[in-house]
């Protein structure tokens, strides 16, 4: 066998139970399920009765290793979730809905998805999709962390085009992004120039600031914090001691310390905080440039006439910790650009003296703000960088931190 023959035959003995539920996300479930079986894994898929009221289970049956399970009283099988909970290396939900969530959290189990849910020893992977409005709702976000606190992974949802023509959060990740994640957690072999983060801290920012005008407005961007949260997730995930300093309301990636702040001068502060105990550090956050020079005691009302709000400009977080860092230490700095990408990205880390700068072009389609995937262009010499064109998030994230690692290390 050839090295790529032996790597396709050890993944082959590692099965994914895929459980498909009843969400218009259920499509993306096919490429998903294409991308388990083109790695060579072996794919089993369970389907809920309503996974296919929205697509046919002979579609499934006919691209994974075995036709498609959705009984609890299959006459092969008596216990069809305790045998397929014990088959599985790992068991991905997707799309996992607000009804699915619910059930896994507090332990019901009243069909062949939630039994085997409920029977699982191996690792469990969800990615949620569903209207923003459930998405948000108080009681689905408790379930979430209360797995999430139980070491259960989620892909979390994006913000786009949902079901009815709406858009919000909700989304269900891209289904490459859901397999990057699914790769990992299987131990899916790495290339020869991967390095490991343990042992190390990584302090990394996520989210756009939002700077108060009055007690209910404020200054803000579009950023949603998917891209600080995607390097969150890796690095803790390869074994990195990570601190998320955000103002995203996100779930938390599991083994991730996190310090909440809203605005610029609080993420500033608490930046500085843990700066001097961090081998990496990522500027992940969209960070406001300007704040209002005087926030309003009450309401601004209409009937006062249009008031003049003066900007003075926000202490630059990122020029600091240029300024300020050890030689030892490696700093990485996000430009979000409309034009002249690469003459930007490379002014940006000259001037804020960072090891690399990471710059994307936040009109392009798929890149940037809300979205599961991006398009970047990493400069980390002198001379020229490299593009990563319309990939998951946190495949940007392993790229730069891989690239940030080994600069540490030569340092050493």
């Amino acid at each position: 066998m050839t090295p790529s023959e032996v790597d396709l035959h050890q993944q082959v003995q590692k099965s994914v139970v895929l459980c498909v539920c009843g969400g218009i996300a259920a499509y993306k479930s096919v490429e998903l399920a294409r991308r388990f079986m083109d790695a060579g894994y072996r794919v089993i898929p369970v389907m809920t009765d309503d996974a296919k009221r929205f697509v046919g289970e002979v579609t499934f049956s006919a691209l994974c290793s075995e036709p498609v399970r959705s009984s609890l009283w299959s006459q092969s099988d008596p216990v069809p979730h305790t045998s397929l909970a014990r088959r599985a290396d790992l068991i991905v939900v997707a799309p996992a809905t607000a009804n699915i969530i619910s059930k896994y959290a507090n332990g019901a189990s009243d069909d062949l998805v939630s039994a085997v849910l409920s029977a699982a020893t191996s690792k469990v992977l969800l990615a949620p999709a569903m209207h923003t409005e459930m998405w948000e709702n108080r009681s689905v976000q408790r379930n979430v962390s209360w797995l999430i606190d139980g070491g259960v992974d989620f892909v979390q949802p994006g913000v786009g085009r949902l079901a009815g023509g709406d858009y919000g959060a909700g989304r269900m990740a891209e289904p490459a992004e859901i397999f990057d994640v699914a790769s990992r957690l299987l131990g899916a072999p790495t290339s020869g120039d991967e390095s490991t983060l343990g042992g190390i801290r990584v302090l990394i920012t996520a989210g756009g600031t939002r700077e108060p005008i009055d007690p209910v407005r404020y200054v803000g961007n579009r950023s949603s914090g998917r891209q600080g949260y995607a390097f969150a997730q890796y690095a803790a995930e390869q074994g990195a001691s990570v601190t998320l300093v955000t103002s995203s309301e996100l779930p938390v990636p599991p083994g991730v310390a996190v310090d909440k702040v809203e605005t610029a001068s609080e993420m500033f502060e608490a930046v500085k905080k843990h700066f001097e105990g961090s081998d990496i550090v990522v500027m992940a956050a969209a960070v406001a440039d300007f704040a209002p020079a005087r926030v309003a005691d009450d309401k601004i009302k209409k009937a006062d006439g249009v008031p003049e709000i003066r900007l003075v400009p926000t202490a630059d977080i990122l020029e600091y910790l240029g300024s300020n860092r050890r030689p030892e230490q490696v700093v990485v700095g996000f430009a979000a650009e409309t034009s002249r990408l690469e003459e930007n990205v490379a002014i940006k880390r000259s001037k804020k003296q960072v090891d690399i700068m990471v710059g994307n072009d936040v009109t392009k389609k798929g890149a940037g703000f809300g979205v599961e995937t991006n398009s970047v262009y990493i400069l980390d010499g002198e001379v020229s960088g490299s593009y990563l064109d319309g990939v998951s998030k946190l495949e940007v994230a392993r790229v730069v931190l891989t690239k940030a690692d080994a600069i540490r290390r030569a340092r050493q």
